[in-house]
């Protein structure tokens, strides 16, 4: 998919969601804050319990750019864990790799994190992790290869081109943005985590399956 094509479609299921997946379909939705199509402006009939909880699930996967499979294996291990599922669910998703690099203001959107790490820019400790989905524990080191740091992207993230798009670093990291470096202090709560969702319906959607 081309990055036109790309943009296209992250656009019309961001009106689709309710949410902005990436900043430009955030100016997207504050022209037209209604859903995608020639009946995005009609008001639609009540949804269902079914409906509203597939919704929020969605919202969920979109923020997150995974797959369906990628969010049932993390709700499974959440639903193990002591304490609510659908905040140890976010929890455990905002651990990923690709998730930090966005939240440090390496990357503009979830998708170009993802690509830095498929392509080999990141590392954890000094060592180089190409999984989108690894998960950084409290503690470890995440940081630009030093070959990588002169590419224009990165460049444009050491001086802080993000800032103006990108919620504020939370505080379960640390971030040096000029040493492009950043360090999970502690595991993520879910009050903390800027991702929009009634995590209570997407435990509902999974436990009425």
């Amino acid at each position: 998919m081309s990055t036109t094509s790309r943009t296209r479609s992250q656009t019309r299921l961001s009106r689709s969601l309710g949410i902005a997946l990436t900043p430009k379909a955030a100016r997207y939705l504050e022209k037209r804050p209604y859903g995608p199509g020639q009946h995005g402006r009609t008001k639609r009939k009540s949804d269902s319990d079914y409906a509203v909880r597939l919704r929020e699930k969605q919202r969920l996967r979109a923020q997150y750019g995974i797959r369906e499979k990628q969010l049932t294996i993390a709700f499974k291990e959440a639903r193990r864990q002591d304490g609510l599922t659908g905040e140890n669910l976010v929890e455990l998703l905002e651990m990923r790799l690709d998730a930090l690099v966005l939240r440090a203001g390496f990357a503009r959107t979830t998708a170009q994190a993802r690509q830095m790490v498929v392509h080999r820019h990141i590392l954890v400790d000094g060592k180089i992790v190409d999984r989108p989905s690894f998960r950084v524990k409290p503690g470890q080191l995440i940081h630009v290869k030093a070959r990588s740091e002169a590419i224009e992207p990165f460049q444009v993230a050491a001086a802080g081109g993000h800032a103006e798009v990108l919620p504020n670093v939370p505080s379960y990291l640390e971030v040096e943005l000029d040493k492009l470096q950043a360090r999970l202090v502690r595991r993520p709560k879910r009050a903390e985590v800027p991702v929009t969702c009634e995590v209570q319906l997407v435990v509902e959607y999974y436990s009425g399956r």
